[in-house]
């Protein structure tokens, strides 16, 4: 990755800009803003609570930043998968969620599924009836699972081994089994299933694995919970690299493809596969519906931040106005 470079634009630069809900955007931002402890940031917190008129509070306090770090801008989606499992072993419930293990770094996920590397230990949170179902929950990162004695639980991201993500999809491309353009959630979740003991390895070419917590007290209307630990918003949170942008910040989106995007959002969420200052994960929901839209999405735009003027403009004489 190059060192970023940042750009100064103006509001009128965002396309679309004045077309947007801007309240629903600052609705957004106010729920994770006061988790924010940077001066300038707890500034601006305060008079957003002081009630405003939306955009003019985000044109008067903010300014667009473009950052770009040499690599190309990709956008994709992500949600929060619903499951079938039971809390206890039985029938088709043969597949475990975990709890973080004091020694979650000492095997890949080859090694913890292949070896059953945690059993017996009283580490299994729930039994989940598809361990496709279990992988995709793993890369999302929470989820909401069914129970086969009725109600249900919540589960969060609760750590992982510590070993580097690789997308699957990008190793059946590797392997000529799909072009890249080909490749999607639900085409990944039918080869696998469809090919035994050589998907279930397929699986195994991401070596990182993601252990869980149950997340119990979120009310069911709400998103489940991000990096800041407060829950996300359906199309208004965004994941993003916090190595470039603040998380809090609003960010304004632009996603070209086939259901052309241009939105304020916020960055309230990460995820490991989210490297980069033009790399962007929009949050879709809840539920299979959510799943097939946020599935389909790998797109090219434009990702821009709203920073503090006074801190935008301290990142000269890095800036190119």
């Amino acid at each position: 990755m190059a060192n970023p470079t940042y750009k100064l634009l103006q509001f009128g630069d965002l396309n679309g800009w004045a077309d947007d809900d801007h309240q629903a955007a600052l609705d957004v931002f106010l729920s994770t803003c006061g988790d924010m402890r940077d001066p300038a940031w707890e500034t601006i917190c305060d008079v957003a609570r002081q009630g405003q008129e939306a955009r003019g509070f985000f044109e008067r306090l903010f300014t667009p930043v473009l950052i770009e770090d040499g690599q190309d801008p990709l956008f994709t989606g992500y949600y929060e998968p619903e499951l079938r499992g039971s809390m206890t072993r039985g029938g088709p419930f043969q597949h475990p969620l975990y709890r973080l293990p004091q020694n979650s770094g000492e095997f890949s996920r080859r090694e913890i599924e292949k070896t059953n590397a945690f059993e017996g230990r009283g580490l299994e949170i729930v039994w989940i009836d598809d361990p496709v179902d279990v992988f995709f929950l793993q890369v999302q990162g929470s989820g909401r699972v069914a129970l086969d004695t009725g109600g249900g639980i919540r589960v969060g991201y609760g750590g992982a081994n510590g070993r580097e993500y690789s997308s699957i999809g990008l190793e059946l491309v590797r392997r000529g089994v799909y072009q890249s353009h080909e490749v999607s959630a639900d085409v990944i979740r039918n080869w696998v299933r469809n090919n035994g003991e050589e998907g279930r390895q397929l699986l195994w070419a991401n070596d990182s694995y993601v252990f869980f917590r149950e997340v119990n007290d979120v009310p069911a209307h709400m998103g489940p919970l991000g990096t800041m630990n407060r829950s996300v918003t359906t199309m208004r949170t965004v994941a993003i690299d916090p190595a470039f942008v603040p998380l809090g910040a609003p960010v304004w989106i632009e996603k070209d493809g086939a259901d052309p995007l241009n939105r304020l959002m916020v960055a309230q969420d990460t995820g490991s596969a989210i490297k980069g200052s033009q790399r962007a994960d929009i949050f879709f929901g809840t539920g299979d519906a959510a799943g097939r839209d946020a599935g389909r999405i790998r797109d090219d735009g434009r990702l821009v931040v709203l920073m503090p003027i006074q801190s935008a403009y301290a990142l000269l004489p890095d800036v190119i106005e």
